[in-house]
């Protein structure tokens, strides 16, 4: 079952400007360590923020909120697994509001893909709930 589902398209450019202006104080406010971490490895720096901002501007949308009533940045998390596929997580109010809408007896699973070509990052979201199996 579809719980919900979001995307968003970021302005690289426009990432780029922001941490040129704000620095670390926009890196940490909305990027975790392993975040941060992962785009400093990477040659295109601000595409790697730009495609993280767009998956968490798409999560807040497929969690049915935006980014208000509490959500924080980094109550949304994207990391990647061994393979290369970007995973999301949720802490805090995010992840209030996710056990929340998911219905008793099922698990909500983040479905999370990124993708890119400058100067335009994109991110889409779908929210699963499947029965928990025993």
């Amino acid at each position: 079952m579809i719980l919900g589902i979001g995307t968003d398209l970021a302005n690289i450019e426009r990432i780029q400007g922001t941490l040129d202006r704000f620095g670390d104080r926009f890196r940490n406010r909305v990027f975790t360590e392993v975040e941060q971490a992962k785009a400093n490895r990477r040659k295109d720096v601000a595409g790697t923020y730009a495609k993280r901002w767009a998956a968490k501007e798409a999560c807040s949308k497929a969690l049915g909120t935006g980014l208000r009533m509490g959500i924080s940045w980094r109550d949304m998390a994207v990391s990647n697994l061994a393979t290369g596929q970007p995973v999301m997580e949720v802490t805090g109010w995010a992840a209030e509001r996710l056990a929340a809408m998911t219905p008793e007896g099922q698990e909500a699973i983040i479905h999370v893909t990124l993708t890119d070509d400058h100067p335009w990052a994109q991110a889409f979201v779908v929210i699963e709930a499947r029965p928990i199996q025993g």
